[in-house]
């Protein structure tokens, strides 16, 4: 069974510890996962990353205040927040006391750092109302937070600096400079004005008409959040669909934003109006509770209010084409996007061959997509991802240098993945400082024949501060040596019943 096409060209495998993710180094922290013998559990997820972001970002730069429900504030979104406050926007949080504050962390009451379902209060700055920041802005980890804010300040009348953390620096914004340059943004940058930090000048825009050569939602927003501030109609025509939330959220405040097939016209408001944003549970994150409870022998596991736009659902997808059966229930519209509960259980995976327009619908899930394939009947085949070695992280090196690790037949190719299933074993690991990395490690270590030792796995705070919590509540006994003893009576391979 395949999906999509492409060809495949092996290549050797590296040490991922090697490359510019700063190997073990960054998120630090070590975890030990044990297989358990149950899993079970209904749950909810952080927020979705992505209409966070859009949320709090195209918010700020609206008129009037906005109230963003069930927000998730992992690290990137707080890096966010950070940006559009340096540039005038002003974004406070409503605690269950009632009391608002700056601080969106720390509840001022309990003086617990919470995150989850974080209601967000945006005072946006006008369309035209940004300031000058007064210092550089530092986009921590979070590519969408630097590339989608390249775009806006590209048309703003004055000079700004971003940068990142080490990771993000080193991940590539050519892609999106070259195409504002066309447009005739003034901005530079290191390695040819190819990376982090960037300059950017005031300099009038212009719309035209841009074929971006990949499928990303990341390049497409930058472009169309440029095309807010440009002299003329802006068109954007993607070689295939990805996520949609920023058009989405854009016409809901006013903007001109049309799609039609492969291309987003935009053209210059005179302004956006504050919208209300309820905030659907992360599919990126469900994905991996899905996964712990098709390739476990004895789960069922429910995750509740989760957004399931349908340029996002290609795990589903996926897992389907792979034998599993994930109910949706309770679908709704919210937002103006759709929602539902997802519940999965005990399985046996098959291999399917993956590639094509499915890819960018789950671009982030091909790291526990991967996890999946390691315990299914056969060889499953991955490819046409190639963006996903200029992640946090060389995604697919990382994953087939630490599932190899792992005792899993594993062939990385330039654009994916060859996976031989089976079983599982115990080892020694790394996140790479890559929180789905760390993630998609520790769903595999449920059904390893041994303990899996994760280093680096303070990762999950990028986009889950609360992952290992939550695992340890539906896996009981999975976390640390209290679990040694459980060990070997978990799961002893395969991908379940």
């Amino acid at each position: 069974m395949s999906v999509g096409h492409g060809t495949l060209h092996p290549v050797t495998v590296e040490p991922a510890s090697d490359r510019k993710s700063g190997g073990t180094g960054l998120h630090g922290g070590t975890r030990v996962v044990h297989a358990v013998g149950h899993l079970s559990g209904a749950l909810t997820v952080p927020g979705d990353k992505s209409i966070t972001h859009r949320a709090v970002m195209l918010n700020a730069i609206a008129t009037g205040t906005a109230t963003v429900t069930g927000a998730g504030l992992g690290g990137d979104c707080l890096s966010t927040a950070s940006a559009m406050r340096m540039l005038g926007a002003r974004v406070r949080r409503r605690w269950s006391s009632g009391e608002l504050t700056d601080d969106l962390r720390r509840d001022p009451v309990t003086g617990v750092d919470t995150r989850d379902d974080a209601v967000l209060l945006v005072d946006g700055a006008g369309l035209d109302g940004l300031r000058e920041p007064a210092d550089v802005i530092d986009a921590g980890n979070s590519g969408t937070t630097a590339r989608l804010l390249t775009g806006i300040l590209a048309g703003q009348p004055f000079f700004s600096v971003l940068t990142g953390d080490g990771s993000l620096r080193g991940r590539p914004m050519g892609r999106v400079i070259a195409p504002l340059g066309v447009m005739g943004a003034h901005i530079r940058g290191r390695a040819g004005s190819t990376l982090l930090p960037l300059s950017i000048s005031p300099a009038p825009l212009s719309g035209v008409t841009i074929n971006i050569p990949v499928a990303s939602a990341q390049l497409k927003s930058a472009l169309v959040l440029a095309g807010l501030y440009a002299s003329g109609e802006t068109v954007i025509i993607s070689p295939e669909e990805s996520r949609d939330h920023t058009e989405r959220m854009l016409a809901a405040q006013g903007a001109d934003v049309r799609t039609e097939g492969l291309a987003v016209r935009v053209g210059r408001p005179s302004g956006l109006r504050a919208l209300d944003v309820d905030v659907p549970g992360d599919i990126s994150s469900a994905a991996f509770w899905l996964v712990a409870a098709c390739i476990h022998p004895d789960a069922t596991v429910t995750v509740r209010n989760v957004g399931v736009n349908p340029t996002r659902t290609g795990i589903i997808d996926a897992l389907t084409l792979m034998g599993a059966t994930i109910t949706v229930t309770n679908e709704r519209t919210v937002g103006g996007e759709p929602v539902a509960d997802l519940t999965a259980s005990s399985c046996q995976l098959r291999s399917v061959d993956i590639g094509g327009a499915i890819i960018p619908r789950l671009i982030d899930e091909v790291p526990i997509l991967a996890v999946a394939a390691s315990v299914a009947t056969g060889t499953t085949t991955i490819r046409d991802a190639a963006e996903l070695r200029v992640k946090e992280s060389d995604r697919l090196q990382a994953v087939a240098t630490h599932l190899a690790t792992l005792g899993v037949t594993v062939v990385e190719h330039p654009d994916g993945l060859t996976i031989t299933g089976g079983r599982i074993a115990g080892g020694e690991v790394a996140s790479e400082g890559d929180h789905r990395i760390a993630m998609a490690l520790a769903i595999g270590a449920l059904v390893a024949t041994g303990p899996v030792h994760i280093s680096g796995a303070a990762a999950v705070d990028i986009s889950y501060p609360a992952f290992w919590p939550t695992l340890s509540r539906i896996a009981p006994g999975c976390l640390g040596d209290e679990a040694a003893d459980r060990s070997d009576r978990g799961p002893k391979g395969g991908s379940g019943k």
